[in-house]
């Protein structure tokens, strides 16, 4: 990953570093007789992946929550929750969490309100979040707990489903209002957090990463964290963004040491915003409406005065930030607060801050060029193509929904363009978005603007080297160069060798941190 079209012989590893690595006959040179020989056979080693953007706290903890990603009914999604609660004895003061829902896939497109949610319990109060993360439903009982009535307002940047649309609550809850339910039901929450560790980082060991982001961290989090690398059950680094609208600076201030450099397998790499919703979910804050939708454009999270605010800590403090931005108007108000922040700033360092638009759904062509100006890194949620390309033709229309993640118009404009799977929203299969970005296709197995398909390497890039850059770690990480760690997955087929069409059916058989083996494919 140094350079297109190059592949080494032979690699030399001590200590956990690259000492050489290139022709074969010259490698074996440095040799030492105790060292120990592996020989591929055949098969390719290549450097490990780098997740741009997902959260493993959340990852950590939904992995204990009621699974409903296969339901595609709402009696399913009711049969899971009460196998849920049976299998785990939840009583009344405890509480019923599900997670991964799409309504794009329930019947009619309907959500699961509470008039379903409450056929499991009308004692226990009951939550369940879309697989998107922006919207979840409740119960009766859970909304009461958490005082959302008839008379509650929708907050801003948010949203609370009524019957008919108005009055009485139906359970539904978008953005800022499920931060009201979370915050109720949160002490009651009892998830063993240690197996979750267990099952999360084996999630990502398997699909070849060891490098890891905390997306949207608050002090819990990080303190989680940090009790299991402190009791050396974290085998990934970790690199954590804390919410700038929940005291986000302040665990800088009380972690100084942890700011920008990692302690142990943890590190702070900047602050977090986010913007606006999901496309997927009809939230995403865009210029032009959804289609069907009278006029609908979604809405912001924040005014314009509270988003240059954020810019402006950002880059006063001289952190880096990542924002979450879905739709073209969350694009714009980033774009353009964090200009003005730039412009009023003094800050000598101000121009090397390396700020990521998170996701980039529906970045237009003119927003590319200005974040190119302005240094802002692209991370692209390439998988949406796959999962939720058809809904993205029925709510944006053909046109713009050909353009949802713009991987070919970011590429050529030589940005340094990342890929993630914003996990736990999809599972941290890099090999998955490499081929989304190589092919576009989507569930039904149709093409989706296939201008914006990018090149296999390109694609390779945007989950290795690129992902170290966005990191400041491309001197560490991201490529197979004498001096860096021995971060390496090897794959049972070569990614620039085989049909494009395969690359998701290529496997990883062993994940490699710092020279030693922390995960290897079981042969059967």
């Amino acid at each position: 990953m140094e350079k297109e079209g190059e592949i080494l012989d032979a690699l030399l590893v001590k200590n956990g570093r690259i000492k050489m690595a290139g022709d074969f006959e010259e490698v074996k040179a440095f040799v030492k007789e105790d060292d120990q020989w592996i020989n591929l056979n055949g098969k390719t080693l290549m450097p490990a992946f780098i997740d741009a953007h997902s959260h493993i706290s959340t990852a950590i903890q939904m992995s204990q929550a009621a699974d409903l990603s296969q339901c595609e009914s709402f009696e399913e999604i009711i049969s899971v929750l009460r196998q849920y609660k049976e299998e785990n004895k939840i009583e009344k003061s405890g509480v019923i969490i599900g997670y991964g829902y799409d309504h794009n896939f329930l019947p009619g497109g309907k959500q699961p309100d509470k008039k379903y949610l409450n056929q499991v319990s009308e004692e226990i109060p009951i939550y369940i979040s879309h697989t998107s993360g922006h919207m979840g439903c409740a119960n009766d009982v859970a909304l009461n707990l958490a005082g959302i009535t008839q008379d509650t307002e929708n907050p801003e940047g948010g949203k609370i489903g009524r019957l008919d649309g108005v009055g009485e609550p139906d359970g539904y809850l978008e953005e800022a209002a499920m931060m009201m339910m979370q915050k109720a039901i949160g002490p009651r929450i009892k998830f063993d957090l240690k197996e979750g560790l267990k099952k999360t980082q084996d999630l990502y060991l398997q699909n070849g990463i060891v490098t890891v982001q905390d997306g949207a961290a608050s002090l819990e989090t990080f303190e989680m964290l940090k009790q299991f690398d402190e009791n050396q059950e974290l085998d990934l680094d970790v690199v954590l963004y804390p919410l700038l609208q929940y005291k986000g600076r302040e665990l800088f201030l009380k972690f100084p040491e942890y700011a920008g450099k990692y302690c142990g397998n943890l590190k702070l790499g900047g602050y977090k915003a986010i913007l606006d919703g999901s496309p997927q979910g009809r939230s995403a804050w865009l210029t032009k409406p959804y289609e069907n939708s009278d006029g609908y454009c979604a809405y912001p999270w924040f005014s314009d005065e509270e988003a240059e605010n954020f810019m402006k800590i950002a880059v006063e403090d001289r952190r880096q930030i990542l924002v979450h931005c879905n739709g073209d108007a969350a694009c714009g108000q980033f774009i353009q607060t964090y200009k003005k922040a730039l412009e009023n700033s003094k800050n000598p360092e101000k121009e090397n801050l390396r700020p990521v638009m998170i996701h980039c759904q529906t970045v237009r062509e003119d927003q590319l060029d200005e974040m190119k100006e302005l240094g802002i890194l692209p991370s692209i949620f390439v998988g949406h193509v796959y999962y939720w390309g058809e809904v993205h033709r029925r709510n944006l229309g053909e046109e713009r929904a050909a353009r949802i993640s713009p991987c070919h118009s970011a590429f050529s404009r030589n940005m340094k363009v990342t890929f993630h799977q914003d996990t736990p929203v999809t599972k941290p299969d890099m090999l998955h978005s490499v081929w989304c970005g190589v092919n576009r296709i989507t569930r039904k197995g149709e093409e989706l603007g296939k201008e914006q398909c990018c090149t296999v390497y390109e694609a390779l890039q945007a989950v290795t080297i690129n992902g170290a850059y966005a990191y400041f770690e491309e001197k560490e990480k991201g490529s197979i160069k004498e001096g860096k760690r021995a971060d390496f997955v090897i794959l049972d087929k070569n990614p620039m060798r085989i049909d494009p069409k395969k690359l998701n059916e290529i496997q990883v058989l062993e994940t490699i941190k710092a020279g030693k083996s922390v995960w290897k494919k079981e042969v059967r």
